[in-house]
């Protein structure tokens, strides 16, 4: 019996010891980081994750990267998000849709749709995606996201370039046409201020990775739509297997 307590001892030292000096261990990298200050945040410090990007895309079997859906509202960007979204599911590949709409409830719900509040409500965005980007997720953004300044600094976000923006290039009269939200009709009334399009610019990107548009002045499918951006994503190989 006392032999088996000596060696109990034993183990709990052992153990004890080990503790310590993991605790001394991460005190001795914490005292190593560099104290930053970013915007109104000081005295702060990046905290590395011992599981990396790359580990995440290996045990997801995919490649994270932002697939930003940017266009008028009508122009099919919900559509397309949603197309995609279930085309990468039945492939198993992992995605998130960030709805511009959607994020209005929650995280955005404090901003209007001044300018200053528009480039406020990409910029989170933009933050978020990076994140779901990161975590080895095919995130997918759907925004109307009127301002290229905006949507170059969320492309600027991502460190490996892993942003695809996806222009849904429809004419007004189309999407007005369909309306399905009434909002051009409010626009149209003046009930509605600063909408894009109306009263309110739309800037088109000038190097998009894929432009969706009518042919022959037909719309293409939900199907087709999201066909065209899995080809993109496969030859690129965010779908590959790592």
């Amino acid at each position: 019996m006392s032999s088996l307590l000596d060696h109990g001892n034993s183990f709990s030292e052992v153990a004890v010891t080990n503790s310590v000096f993991a605790c001394l261990h991460r005190e001795s990298k914490t005292a190593q980081l560099k104290m930053s200050t970013v915007g109104n945040s000081t005295n702060i410090f990046w905290q590395e994750s011992p599981v990396g990007k790359l580990e995440r895309q290996k045990l997801l079997n995919q490649k994270g990267c932002v697939v930003w859906i940017t266009g008028l509202s009508g122009s099919g960007k919900s559509t397309l998000a949603c197309s995609l979204s279930r085309e990468l599911y039945t492939r198993g590949k992992l995605s998130y849709i960030l709805d511009g709409d959607n994020l209005r409830h929650g995280l955005n719900k404090d901003l209007g749709f001044k300018a200053d509040d528009r480039t406020e409500n990409i910029r989170r965005v933009g933050e978020v995606a990076k994140l779901f980007a990161d975590a080895g997720l095919i995130c997918i953004a759907s925004l109307i996201s009127p301002y290229r300044k905006d949507r170059d600094a969320c492309r600027a976000m991502l460190p490996d370039a892993n942003f695809v923006e996806v222009f849904m290039n429809m004419p007004l009269e189309l999407c007005e046409a369909r309306d399905s939200k009434g909002l051009y009709k409010l626009a149209r009334a003046g009930k509605i201020k600063g909408f894009t399009g109306i009263d309110d610019p739309y800037e088109p990107p000038l190097k998009c990775e894929i432009e969706i548009q009518q042919k022959d002045g037909d719309c293409p499918t939900p199907g087709a739509m999201a066909g065209e951006v899995v080809s993109y994503l496969e030859e690129k190989g965010y779908l590959q297997d790592h």
